[in-house]
């Protein structure tokens, strides 16, 4: 693998550790721990150490320009589709993996809820991993075997130079709705950041686009084949959408030719997260036709509008974390329900608090009634969180739970015949951040353990 180590703990006898500089800590504090487990080279950008030691002017350029010079040659070969956007990375992404898998391709996929290549499966920190973690995955997937990597591409790598020398022979954009102005400050960094993905295709150059997204038109690159997903004007035409608790039905025209499929996924935003997968995959060779034939046998991943049926019920539980994928969710439940939109819903700590109004306001707007409750708080005082996501709400169908397994138990408690219980925020997630601790904690297992309960009490 990569010989070059910025992690100090990875360091073994005979190992080069370089120095990198991050956010959160200094290489440079790490370099005798460093050469305490064994390193014998140094490159850092200062100091004088007991071992060959090498002065650079940037240690992280140094290292993006190592990986691409010694390790691009050895992988470039691969098929590399990247995605952006601030919802449907993860379902279009996975979805992709799954059916380049059934089509007899041998993928990877990289992104939020892990790296995955036949049988293994990885948990990752970051959507985007660091370069020199990127770059290992690459090759380990290409060691084993896979041809093609799929992968999910956030604004903080793009910002942050994290896929250095890669090049995409198909990219697509999702859509662009607030989210991570911690970081990015305004919506137009936050764009630009997204953008750069689309200036780094090569061969076909192909692009995905979502074009009913009103940023569409800044992801259209004039040196890329675009191709636009709409209802009203583009090269892929969604036609008709018929929506259910259990699937979703459409027609969509593309190429002189109309198609008509079903998916078990619920919601409009579905459709086109589905479609952008389809076009992504056809793109690599295959006919719509073979792809569709798909459809009933793929899913999208945990977490993603995972349905859970109790009594009359269903149960959902969804990652949405930014206000426009909470009107997304929520604005699918209003399409099929019967009874009433029960939603369960926090915000995160040390995060961008000016979404949080926004997620109460859509919160209450299209549930009949709401539990707020804690959705890893990290370091931030919980009681700020929770006033800026009650500032200016002018309903009051809610009430305030900050335990998170004492608010689900709520909710399912207040189900009445043909209810919908909205779980939001954490989908996959397996833990709870609390301070700076994680805390095992799973939306999912709290669900299944009450209504589990419920089936066994029954049965007395």
């Amino acid at each position: 693998m990569i010989d070059l180590k910025t992690d100090s703990r990875k360091v073994k006898p005979g190992d080069t550790f370089i120095a990198i500089r991050n956010v959160a800590r200094d290489g440079h504090d790490y370099i005798s721990q460093a050469i305490e487990n064994g390193a014998t080279k140094i490159i850092c950008e200062e100091g004088n150490y007991s071992v060959e030691t090498e002065i650079v002017e940037n240690t992280r350029t140094y290292l993006d320009e190592y990986l691409y010079e010694n390790y691009y040659p050895k992988i470039k070969d691969m098929k590399l589709i990247g995605v952006t956007g601030t919802n449907g990375k993860t379902t279009i992404c996975f979805l992709v993996y799954q059916m380049l898998k059934k089509l007899g391709r041998n993928p990877a996929y990289i992104g939020t809820i892990g790296f995955y290549y036949k049988d293994q499966k990885k948990e990752l920190n970051n959507t985007t991993p660091d370069t020199d973690l990127l770059y290992e995955m690459f090759l380990e997937a290409k060691e084993n075997g896979c041809d093609t990597v799929v992968m999910e591409v956030s604004s903080h790598a793009l910002d942050k130079n994290r896929i250095y020398g890669l090049e995409f022979d198909c990219v697509a954009f999702t859509n662009l709705t607030q989210d991570h102005l911690d970081y990015h400050e305004t919506m137009e960094k936050y764009c630009n950041a997204k953008k750069k993905l689309f200036s780094l295709t090569r061969n076909d150059k192909i692009a995905i686009l979502n074009g009913d997204d009103e940023y569409a038109s800044n992801f259209a690159n004039t040196q890329n084949n675009n191709i636009f997903i709409s209802t009203t004007n583009g090269s892929c035409m969604i036609n008709s959408m018929e929506f259910s608790h259990l699937d979703t039905k459409f027609k969509f025209s593309y190429e002189n030719h109309e198609y008509e499929t079903s998916i078990k996924m619920v919601g409009r935003y579905n459709v086109y997260n589905f479609l952008t997968a389809t076009l992504l995959v056809h793109k690599l060779g295959f006919s719509i036709e073979e792809i569709l034939k798909l459809a009933e046998e793929i899913s999208a991943p945990n977490g993603r509008m995972e349905k859970i049926d109790y009594k009359t019920n269903s149960i959902f539980i969804d990652y949405a974390h930014t206000p426009d994928a909470v009107v997304n969710v929520l604005k699918s439940a209003e399409e099929y329900k019967k009874g009433r939109i029960i939603t369960i819903i926090g915000c995160g700590g040390d995060r961008d608090r000016t979404k949080r109004p926004l997620m109460g306001r859509a919160a209450l707007e299209h549930s009949d009634y709401v539990i707020f409750t804690n959705d890893n708080p990290r370091t931030e005082d919980e009681h700020q969180i929770m006033n800026d996501i009650l500032e200016g709400l002018n309903k009051d169908n809610y009430e305030v739970i900050y335990n998170r397994e004492e608010a689900i138990k709520k909710g399912i408690e207040l189900l009445e015949e043909n209810d919908i219980l909205m779980i939001l925020g954490k989908g996959h997630e397996d833990y709870q951040i609390i301070g700076k601790e994680k805390h095992r904690f799973s939306d999912k297992e709290v669900v299944l353990e009450n209504i589990n309960q419920y089936f066994c009490n029954s049965c007395i």
